[in-house]
């Protein structure tokens, strides 16, 4: 079953204060806050490009604080959302908020329109890193928000970033943990971008921050990656969708940005896993089978993980196994 998520974006609607790494409406590109009646013709949009078959979707509310929208316009999303679910042309809603907006009435609301996950806004666990970033919310907000939503039996996301002012990978290691011990069902992981016209930029201006180098970032969601799906935790992203006005860096002033970087993870991921079986196996000729949705990630970013086995091995062939999965291999015997 194929997974897609139709992303509504309501940039920083109805949040209390900015984050010093936040500018929502520069990195989407999008000045207008979509109306409900907007919806028909963007989940309409999304579905004519995707397959009939063997498919999950979802509408997802992201880039504000959904549960603290005035109580109206938040119906109004979720009843036509629901319209979509009723008719069984997609399967579900989610929806994304921060951790001191859910409380009992919310998830009453949510329940009633058959939401189907709820992803916090979490970032940290780290009470300094938190507080340095002007998040507005505790680590003990995220702990109450994810057991209500947890005890309801509505979906659980946990978002979370890394290389904030004051934070290590220590701390990310933590607030990974964290998430595993809230139960989250399924997460997200940004590496702090610079965005122009944000205080954050004013400190990178004035050399009082400094982000993550790309390696650096690459090799943390790698390790945070292998962490989360240890427990169980389906990863959804890694690094912030590639828009235009990231790639044409009008919004980017640094960081590490890449419109791949989540298989550039995904081949390091690979790349730890290979270069042990450099090390151990001596045959001139490998024929690694690995699953199908593996196969490009395995072969690595511009085919790095293969050309690094070539070095030692004089054929490498990667093989799609439909008996394998997640990042299972094995290697034929010669």
């Amino acid at each position: 079953m194929n997974h897609y998520i139709i992303p509504v974006f309501i940039p920083e609607l109805a949040c209390p204060n900015r984050c010093i790494y936040c500018n929502q409406h520069c990195i989407s590109g999008q000045g207008n806050i979509p109306s409900p009646d907007d919806l028909d013709q963007i989940i309409h949009k999304h579905l004519s490009t995707m397959p009939t078959e063997n498919r999950f979707v979802e509408v997802g509310f992201f880039g504000g604080n959904f549960t603290g929208i005035n109580l109206a316009m938040q119906k109004a999303f979720l009843k036509k959302a629901h319209s979509w679910v009723k008719q069984r042309k997609i399967d579900g809603v989610r929806i994304s908020t921060r951790p001191d907006y859910v409380s009992n009435d919310t998830i009453t609301l949510l329940l009633k329109y058959k939401v189907s996950c709820v992803e916090l806004g979490v970032q940290s666990f780290d009470r300094k890193v938190l507080s340095l970033t002007n998040r507005g919310h505790t680590a003990h907000d995220s702990r109450i928000a994810a057991s209500l939503i947890k005890e309801s039996g509505i979906r659980l996301g946990m978002q979370m970033m890394i290389g904030l002012p004051g934070d290590s990978f220590q701390k990310s290691m933590d607030t990974a943990r964290q998430i595993v011990e809230a139960g989250a069902d399924n997460t997200r992981i940004y590496p702090t971008l610079v965005i122009k016209d944000t205080i954050l930029a004013d400190m990178y201006s004035a050399g009082q921050y400094q982000p993550l180098e790309m390696d650096e970032a690459i090799d943390q969601c790698a390790k945070l990656a292998i962490f989360f799906q240890k427990n169980g935790i389906r990863v959804l992203r890694m690094g912030l969708h590639p828009s235009k006005e990231l790639m044409n860096n009008q919004a980017l002033v640094a960081g590490p940005f890449h419109q791949s970087f989540g298989e550039l993870v995904m081949s390091r991921m690979w790349k730890d896993d290979l270069t042990k079986l450099c090390r151990i196996d001596s045959r001139q000729i490998l024929r690694i089978h690995v699953a199908p949705g593996q196969l490009n990630a395995a072969i690595g970013h511009k085919a790095s993980n293969r050309r690094m086995l070539e070095q030692k091995h004089s054929k490498v062939v990667f093989v799609a196994d439909n008996k394998l999965q997640g990042r299972d291999y094995h290697v034929d015997d010669y």
